[in-house]
């Protein structure tokens, strides 16, 4: 996640989604998805295939209806345009919004089409079978004529983000997204695209589109497979004046290409349905756009989320508070890494270097965490970017405190230290002092007590001939383990 923001801070501010009154308005090919759960026991006498005894029958928003109800369901503001039919679809499809807080006022019925409805078949969690019911012929002159109004009535109350959610099902045309995209930027209205096809001519001028690599490779004329496919992705972003694209790649995570292109790994843990991740992914990412995050926060809050969704069955959009514990369970896995072995750490100093950082080297035993530790290790990392802590392990704490110490044994201490904010990574070290660790660190500012002078700092001569500083902080009067360790005692 972006530095700019803590953990903490985000998981609140997803809490705070909606509160803004902000609202996304979502046009795009709208459909039913409809499951037939059941088991599979036995074949079919009447021919070799299986027979499945349904247990239940659900019924969601799909398409760019699952787009809107993942928005509305991060407690977003959401009104939906989009074609149904007259027909029991379109009222099971309606209700499904309704059931999410989803504003379909605008909706349009027509009686030339059907609702388009996917009726998945499953046994288990296995998907047997689909049933596809649509007609994706060109809109009528009424249709468009229909579509437009709405659309126009809809941007005339000024949302604070558009979402063209394009299934290649012929709402969507190059005339409406022109309209659509055109409007937005002379009112600096953000558009982000899901897009579909080959024609991407028609969303230029959008503010970033979220193609998946099938699609990518589709646009650019070129292979899913071939190497250079995210450099040919970054030419095709420039041509449609994005402001920026990003590529979702499966297994692979996502790829935000702006004048740069950064990679983001994909965060799921099990896989058992890719349907929807799409669609949770470009909401997600609008959710932060319009919450003040840049797009680089906003779309690793959207890899995030796309993890949950592909873990469970069926369609099944991001809540608050699902994409909250998806964020605590990322930063418990993210504090973990902290602790490093000696090849992991140089390569993140050397990255955090080559970035610009200052890195900051400090060291000791820290027993018994207390407020003086934490607020010497806050006062540390002031002094620089990037804070490495050298901790002693449990054989040179006995060496410097006695037998009957360290209290707390080493992997624990460092996995606690490794949870505070401050502390950007936690090395066990054995020897005596950590001179060959600041050797081999090279770190631009050490750190000790103001309890030391500067020419008791081990490793302070080495810091400063290679042109760093020696920073004596302010330490808590009265917070040491020994006190609290007497005070247990007595």
């Amino acid at each position: 996640m972006a530095d700019t923001l803590t953990t903490a801070s985000l998981a609140t501010l997803v809490q705070h989604f909606g509160e803004n009154n902000q609202q996304v308005l979502v046009i795009g090919d709208v459909m039913l998805d409809r499951y037939l759960i059941g088991e599979v026991n036995r074949i079919s006498p009447e021919a070799p295939v299986p027979v499945l005894l349904i247990k239940s029958e659900q019924h969601c928003a799909g398409g760019a209806a699952n787009v809107a109800a993942n928005l509305a369901l991060l407690g977003i503001h959401t009104r939906m345009i989009g074609l149904i039919g007259e027909d029991n679809e379109a009222s099971l499809l309606v209700n499904a919004m309704h059931s999410h807080g989803i504003d379909t006022q605008a909706m349009i019925k027509t009686s030339m089409r059907p609702t388009i409805a996917k009726t998945r078949i499953l046994g288990g969690h296995q998907q047997m079978m689909r049933l596809d019911q649509e007609l994706t012929s060109e809109l009528s002159a009424s249709e468009a004529s229909h579509v437009t109004e709405a659309i126009q009535a809809a941007l005339e109350q000024q949302p604070a983000l558009v979402i063209l959610s394009d299934y290649a099902k012929g709402l969507l045309t190059e005339d409406i997204c022109q309209l659509v995209i055109h409007h937005c930027r002379t009112h600096k209205i953000p558009v982000l695209v899901d897009p579909k096809g080959r024609n991407y001519h028609k969303y230029r001028g959008a503010t970033a589109l979220t193609p998946n690599k099938k699609e990518t490779a589709e646009a650019c004329d070129t292979q899913v497979n071939d190497a250079a496919l995210i450099e040919k992705a970054s030419a095709l972003k420039s041509s449609l004046s994005l402001d920026f694209l990003a590529v979702t790649r499966g297994e692979e995570g996502i790829s935000l290409i702006t004048e740069r292109v950064e990679h983001l790994g994909a965060t799921a843990k099990q896989v058992f349905d890719v349907s929807g991740a799409g669609d949770t992914v470009i909401a997600t990412l609008a959710a932060g756009l319009i919450h003040g995050l840049s797009a680089l926060e906003s779309l690793s809050l959207a890899n995030i989320a796309a993890g949950v969704v592909v873990g469970k069955v069926g369609t099944v959009p991001i809540t608050k508070a699902d994409l909250a514990y998806a964020i605590a369970s990322a930063q418990g896995s993210a504090q973990a890494h902290k602790v490093s072995e000696l090849p992991d750490l140089l390569q993140k100093v050397s990255a955090w270097k080559q970035q610009g950082q200052k890195i900051v080297f400090t060291n000791g035993c820290f027993d018994l965490l207390h407020a003086g530790h934490v607020t010497y290790l806050e006062g540390a990392k002031k002094r620089g970017g990037k804070l490495v802590l050298g901790l002693n392990t449990d054989r040179s704490v006995s060496a410097l405190k006695g037998p009957t110490r360290p209290v707390v044994n080493e992997n624990d201490r460092a996995r606690v230290l490794a949870a505070l904010e401050s502390v950007d990574a936690v090395i066990l070290f054995d020897e005596d002092t950590p001179l060959n660790l600041i050797n081999a660190i090279r770190p631009d500012v050490i750190a000790k007590g103001s309890d030391y002078t500067a020419d008791q700092v081990v490793g302070g001569q080495e810091v400063l001939a290679w042109g760093g500083e020696i920073a004596l902080i302010d330490l808590v009067e009265g917070r040491s383990t020994s006190n609290l360790i007497k005070k247990m005692h007595a």
